[in-house]
């Protein structure tokens, strides 16, 4: 069965557009794990346009939660990362006009930085991993940084599938990267702008392990409830 990974990022969200405390983000996170997620995701952003300290310093204390924290490769976040100890960490882009995230991450570019990065939080024992485009060269670089796990950029067959396009070779393109992650003793997760449709398609990929699923469990629970949206995904994935 692959993993649910609840990303709560956007009840956040939903509190600042009134400047309180209501909904809460710690109370959405035991809920998630209550209700069958397997871990909850938060993206603790440069500029916090959501997720806050706060937030983070509450759910992180819940032991309870196994808690993924998406954060940008800079000295300030893995500081933070070493400080609050999650059980996972997915080292993700990040432009402060974007209003989400872009693609994956630029493994070229960035290759030293994020392999120091990583073997930071490798030393704490906090599994690491990184949010990539799937391309089989970027997979290889991911290795060779020495990470251990990787989280595929879904967003491409996400809006294929949403707009009744052919997502035949988006499809295609998930799948032998996913297989060549396998290949490389790499972990596979995937990510980004999936729905029950796209989570349905994507689950006869047998390599991929985990799914990470934020605004649309969100915009879903609206109209029909945190727990059924949760429950909805968990049947699928089985």
């Amino acid at each position: 069965m692959i993993r649910l990974g609840v990303n709560i990022d956007h009840v956040a969200t939903l509190r600042n557009a009134r400047g309180e405390r209501h909904p809460s983000p710690t109370f959405a996170a035991k809920q998630a794990m209550r209700f069958g997620a397997n871990s909850v995701t938060i993206h603790l952003r440069e500029d916090r346009r959501h997720i806050k300290d706060r937030d983070l310093f509450l759910i992180s204390k819940n032991k309870k939660i196994n808690l993924n924290l998406e954060i940008a490769a800079t000295d300030d976040m893995v500081r933070i990362a070493l400080k609050f100890k999650p059980k996972y960490v997915c080292v993700v882009p990040e432009k402060r006009k974007e209003i989400t995230t872009e693609g994956g991450l630029n493994l070229s570019k960035n290759k030293n930085k994020l392999k120091n990065f990583i073997k930071k939080l490798n030393n704490r024992k906090i599994r690491t991993s990184l949010f990539i485009n799937p391309k089989l060269s970027d997979i290889k670089l991911a290795k060779l940084i020495g990470a251990n796990c990787i989280e595929l950029h879904t967003g491409k067959i996400s809006n294929k599938i949403k707009k009744g396009a052919n997502y035949k070779k988006e499809y295609k393109i998930i799948n032998n990267s996913a297989k060549f992650a396998k290949k490389l003793n790499l972990d596979v997760h995937a990510g980004h702008g999936m729905d029950y449709k796209t989570a349905k398609i994507l689950s006869n990929i047998n390599e991929i392990e985990e799914f990470n699923i934020g605004h649309f469990i969100i915009g879903e629970s609206i109209f029909n409830g945190f727990k059924k949206t949760i429950h909805k995904f968990k049947k699928i994935l089985k």
